[in-house]
């Protein structure tokens, strides 16, 4: 096992997940139903699905297209979406 990728991407995604709109979420579905285990395994469970499924995808660019395109395409994406949030588009 490369430990140095593990944490490299556990660090990575830990600080992106950090106070988001999912902990939000978590938050208020944990406050409201009183049932903190069963939303706690709800988001685990689908944070697992969508996680299989970005490596997935990954996995499968990665065969046709170079890293550093994929990292740039998913910089514009993430510079799209901002300016589309700020300009009150979404």
């Amino acid at each position: 096992m490369d430990w140095k990728i593990f944490f490299t991407t556990f660090s990575a995604i830990f600080l992106a997940e950090l106070a988001d709109k999912t902990q939000l979420v978590g938050i208020t579905l944990s406050a409201k139903s009183g049932k903190p285990l069963m939303v706690f395994c709800g988001s685990i469970s689908a944070y697992i699905l969508v996680t299989v499924i970005s490596v997935i995808i990954g996995s499968a660019l990665a065969n046709y297209i170079k890293p550093e395109v994929i990292k740039a395409i998913g910089g514009a994406i993430f510079v799209g979406m901002g300016v589309l949030i700020l300009l009150g588009k979404i």
